[in-house]
């Protein structure tokens, strides 16, 4: 303890600030993403934005974030976890300040680009330390503990956001991340150790060919969607992505434990099983959430405030469920929390076809959401804790990062199709809207088979 008040950088462990510190590192994102969601259309009329040009809005963001998370988990556990968590955040803050001050939207997109890859580094490097700090139903409760507060930041975001694109302008959304990040940082440096002072050489042939083989399907999706056919770029990029996918998974192999994605951990069918659930899941959650605010404030005349308070209850009721279902899956195994509760979530995206221009929130909306947020609360926290708990402690990073690289990979997708939704306006954009939200159903539905196909009552 001497050495540790004599050396500032020597932090001394403290598990709940430990705790504090990943939390509001990790919410950054949360917030960014649900507070982006209801500020579109007023961001599409301060630049005169076309629907493509939304849907970049969003993609600028996801594309570094799911292209470099499975870089930022192999950083973290070869570099130190709390050297990329703090410096991720850093990269995120400036980033924010950068969006908020944009003149044009080709300012705003690099800048929400930069977010992007921040939030590759810090995502991966919380889920990571909260891995390896807590064990046993200590972690349980610390993972549910950090999907519940994740969920509640998202609770805040929207609303919060509303309200400021409604008072002050769309652009004070994205001054909400400085207060939180500095906190996040200070707290790291005081109170979180660093994981490891190893300086063994990244996998960047591996990082390389992962970002352009997503880079290139999200543009081809993206072009696809928002032009309504298949032209030639669009193919160039699809070859290309898939082309470069293929070569992903050939140097993986080669370099086995060396990889930035090391195969041997798809020998377990637990772990195949949770990666297909994390895309199903979250390609429909992300998809359905982020037109559902557009579709009320285009279609059904709400304002930026009430369309965030629309999608309130999901991530509230989110909140308070996660942490005493991550005890919930510790004592019986995520087979079950993870089955029920995509099925649960599957009904309620079918709940959202009643959704159309005059449709009462609270016989229409709230019923909808309410299910939706009870399906996924069997799910988040306990689709976590397995993933944590399926791999060793070397590979917690690498884990956490690509299965939030699969979860973001899912959201990317759904919002590079969800182009062909946006474009359409009125009538046409009801209906557009009830066919994702039948797709996302589908999907969830999916997301529920494979668990309960492909678990066992534990990830061990």
């Amino acid at each position: 303890m001497s050495d540790a008040a004599a050396k500032p950088e020597k932090a001394m462990f403290h598990p709940r600030w430990t705790l504090v510190a990943t939390i509001l590192a990790s919410s950054l994102a949360f917030i960014d993403g649900s507070v982006v969601n209801v500020a579109l259309p007023a961001i599409g009329h301060s630049y005169g934005a076309s629907a493509a040009d939304l849907q970049w809005t969003i993609n600028a963001y996801l594309l570094p974030l799911s292209a470099l998370l499975l870089l930022g988990g192999a950083a973290g556990d070869r570099y130190g976890r709390r050297r990329m968590l703090i410096a991720g955040t850093a990269i995120f803050t400036l980033a924010s300040i950068a969006c908020a001050l944009a003149p044009t939207l080709d300012v705003l997109l690099p800048a929400r680009a930069l977010q992007g890859i921040g939030s590759a580094m810090l995502m991966p490097a919380s889920l990571a330390i909260l891995g390896t700090a807590f064990t046993g139903e200590a972690k349980g409760r610390a993972v549910g503990t950090w999907a519940a507060a994740g969920a509640i930041a998202s609770a805040i975001g929207p609303p919060l956001g509303g309200w400021l694109v409604d008072a002050v302008s769309w652009r004070a959304i994205f001054l909400l991340n400085v207060p939180i990040a500095c906190a996040a940082m200070m707290i790291a440096l005081r109170f979180i150790p660093e994981s490891t002072e190893e300086a063994e050489p990244l996998d960047w042939p591996g990082a390389t060919l992962a970002t352009i083989a997503l880079g290139a399907l999200t543009w081809a999706l993206t072009l696809w969607s928002s032009t309504h056919s298949l032209g030639s770029a669009s193919w160039i990029g699809i070859v290309i992505g898939v082309l470069a996918l293929a070569l992903f998974l050939l140097v993986e192999h080669r370099r086995g434990n060396g990889a930035m994605m090391p195969l041997d951990m798809f020998g377990s069918r637990a772990f195949i099983g949770l990666t297909g659930l994390t895309f199903l899941l979250y390609a429909a959650l992300g998809g359905v959430l982020m037109l559902l605010p557009y579709v009320l404030i285009e279609a059904g005349g709400y304002t930026p405030l009430n369309a965030g308070m629309a999608v309130l209850p999901f991530p509230i009721v989110l909140g308070f469920a996660s942490r005493q279902m991550g005890r919930i899956a510790e004592g019986i195994g995520p087979r079950w929390p993870l089955t029920i509760g995509s099925l649960i979530t599957g009904i309620g995206f079918a709940l959202l076809v009643r959704v159309d221009s005059q449709a009462s929130y609270w016989t229409n909306v709230f019923p909808a959401m309410l299910v939706i947020a009870c399906g996924m609360a069997g799910a988040v926290a306990p689709l976590t804790t397995a993933v944590l708990s399926s791999v060793d402690d070397r590979h917690t990073g690498t884990a956490s990062g690509f299965n939030s690289a699969i979860a973001r990979t899912g959201g990317l997708i759904a919002t590079a199709l969800a182009g062909a939704v946006i474009a359409q306006s009125g009538p046409a954009l009801i209906s557009a809207f009830h066919v994702a939200a039948l797709i996302g159903s589908a999907f969830a539905v999916g997301a529920g088979i494979v668990a309960f196909t492909t678990l066992k009552s534990t990830t061990h």
